[in-house]
């Protein structure tokens, strides 16, 4: 029916599956930004299973966008009522217009719609929305690269480590194979051999960039006086960007590494296209969690430096600023690296808002008490260098009247003599 439309999400987007009309209309009801799912696609994939020939058909009869899944966006979930299937995670559902009309779409009980029963065609999907979730997060990545102080090309080319260069060369390959997609629509075996090699060097350069890290976290760590202290937080303050922008780069390569490489499976082994799919979702989060353990590891020797520098601002005000100031920085630097890369979903990353706000507030609290140990200083210092003025004006004075003594004592002889 035409006033029908499928829905399939898989936790990161949603699919809106059915005539271009009836998907239009939903979107618009709903106020949704989409893009295009590609289902046509799916039809090579789909040619040796069971009931290809109708499937074929239902695909060239319909339209499918794709949404990414907001706080607005999943409440459809539960809005329509769509179910989760236990066998294959996905929450999916078919819903029926209402006389046509942009607003009214209702939920359509009769069951699932022919696709949604259709296992290679779902595995297909699946398939797809990974890909567009996985470019939608190349695009933040790219969005917070351009917003950093130093983009990581300048970041990349300023150092000489070959890890580094090797990556940029990496860069290049992996870009130009993501062309030749865009143009030919899919990943051939010859474009897929000059990429399948780069994945060690990129894991390799993000191992690099966590291990500086790491180094920059316990250099604060062992730092007892209050001067070094200040020195090498101020050194981490410049250098947390540019090892966070490198690794923002690792991530996005290796998202595109990972949407060449459903491409080829969907090509070479579409039964095997599920399993990849969500095997490549695991490898994504254990990486993500390994960025999460390293940032946060070094937020906490940031923070455990401003408490130190928070205890000794009466003695040391300049060096403490310096410290607390270094501290914030970086902690508003990997919260917001952190939420670009979709980390902020967990626990960690409330953490570490929370932990901003600490910051802020240390800030906030150093600033205050240095300026009070200024005048505190200020005063007391006035007080003895008053103390000591009177102390010298009374000494001087003694020595004089003393000396007038003793120069009356000496004439007084010298008359008597």
């Amino acid at each position: 029916m035409d006033s029908e439309i499928q829905l399939i999400s898989d936790g990161d987007g949603l699919a809106v599956i059915g005539s271009p009309t009836a998907v239009e209309r939903f979107l618009v009801s709903e106020g949704l930004p989409s893009k295009d799912l590609g289902l046509q696609r799916l039809a090579p994939a789909l040619s040796a299973a069971a009931g290809a020939v109708q499937a074929g058909f239902e695909i060239a009869a319909n339209s499918g966008r794709w949404v990414k899944l907001t706080r607005e966006s999943a409440q459809l979930v539960d809005k329509y009522g769509l179910r989760t299937s236990s066998k294959t995670g996905f929450s999916s559902g078919v819903l029926k217009g209402n006389n046509g009309q942009i607003r009214g779409f209702v939920e359509f009980a009769r069951g699932p719609g022919p696709l949604l029963t259709n296992p290679a065609f779902l595995a297909g999907a699946a398939g797809i929305m990974a890909q567009l979730a996985m470019q939608q997060a190349m695009d933040e990545i790219t969005n917070y690269l351009a917003t950093i102080d130093e983009k990581v090309d300048d970041v990349l080319r300023a150092q000489k480590d070959a890890v580094l260069a090797d990556m940029i060369g990496v860069d290049f390959v992996i870009e130009e194979a993501m062309t030749v997609r865009e143009h030919v629509g899919r990943v051939s075996e010859v474009t897929w051999s000059k990429v399948q090699a780069t994945s060690m060097i990129i894991a390799r350069t993000q191992a690099y960039a966590l291990r500086q890290l790491d180094a920059l976290a316990e250099k604060v760590e062992h730092k007892a006086k209050i001067g070094d202290l200040a020195k090498t937080s101020k050194e981490a303050e410049s250098k947390v960007q540019e090892w966070l922008a490198v690794l923002a780069r690792c991530t996005q390569l290796q998202d595109a590494i990972a949407v060449l490489e459903l491409d080829r499976v969907l090509d070479a082994s579409p039964e095997e296209l599920d399993r990849h799919r969500l095997a490549l979702k695991a490898a994504r989060q254990n990486r993500l969690e390994r960025i999460s353990r390293s940032t946060e590891h070094l937020m906490a020797r940031m923070n455990a430096a401003a408490g130190t520098a928070n205890t000794k601002v009466l003695l040391h005000p300049t060096a403490s600023r310096t410290v607390v100031h270094s501290s914030n920085h970086v902690a508003t630097a990997v919260v917001d690296f952190q939420g670009r890369l979709g980390i902020e979903r967990g626990r960690q990353s409330l953490e570490a808002r929370r932990w901003v706000d600490a910051a802020a507030e240390v800030r906030d609290k150093v600033l205050e008490t240095g300026t009070a140990g200024v005048d505190a200083a200020r005063r007391v210092g006035n007080e003895t260098f008053d103390r000591a003025r009177s102390v010298t004006d009374k000494l001087s004075s003694g020595i004089a009247e003393r000396a007038l003594r003793r120069r009356g004592d000496d004439e007084e002889r010298d008359e008597k003599g």
